[in-house]
């Protein structure tokens, strides 16, 4: 069974060497102007996986980063000309072979879920922290993808009350399949030694 999220603000949190204002230590910072602040009454604890590439299923280019931070070229691919002026985010991105990209302090709330509901929770981008991982909806991922977004997860569950992870198919289902049956969530459970109860009940 998910845990629900909290509905009130948690303590300060004391100085972390891993974090400075919602950033993390061992990402590589890439500001997106697109974010706001989260509602006052809302707590960070819950994690959203996803996965994108640009054009789909094209791997290793800069196109995610330029989403996100609204320079995506409309005419250097049709698939472009349908997004590009997509105001979007996520806090971090996680490529194909394991480097750390963030885009928007976890203090923040990124534009990550659109319309979502998680546990009766409606707009899980209050609570929520996003992670994009470089891949295909459907395909699978790579093992140094595993491994950063196992540290990573790890990391933010230390400087923040998260209770639960899921997926965008979870909190969007019928809008949103991602990151799909290719991700493998026992593999994600197993690393990071969390409670099953914290996971997505179907796949494990």
């Amino acid at each position: 069974m998910a845990v629900s999220p909290p509905t009130s603000h948690s303590e300060p949190h004391a100085p972390d060497a891993l974090w400075t204002d919602g950033w993390y230590r061992h990402a590589r910072p890439v500001r997106s102007p697109n974010f706001g602040a989260r509602p006052a009454a809302s707590t960070v604890s819950l994690i959203v996986l996803h996965s994108i590439s640009l054009p789909p299923g094209r791997y290793g280019g800069d196109e995610v980063q330029l989403l996100f931070t609204n320079q995506l070229p409309a005419q250097a691919h049709p698939y472009f000309e349908t997004i590009h002026a997509l105001k979007v985010s996520a806090h971090f991105y996680v490529r194909r072979n394991g480097e750390l990209w963030q885009f928007v302090s976890c203090d923040d709330r990124a534009w990550h879920a659109g319309v979502s509901v998680f546990e009766e929770h409606a707009n899980c981008n209050d609570f929520s922290v996003g992670v994009e991982l470089e891949g295909l909806e459907g395909d699978s991922f790579e093992p140094e993808q595993y491994e950063t977004l196992t540290a990573l997860c790890a990391a933010i569950a230390q400087r923040y009350p998260i209770a639960n992870i899921a997926g965008h198919e979870h909190i969007a289902p019928g809008r949103k399949g991602d990151p799909g049956p290719g991700f493998d969530w026992r593999r994600l459970q197993h690393a990071l030694g969390w409670s099953h109860q914290r996971f997505p009940t179907s796949p494990l």
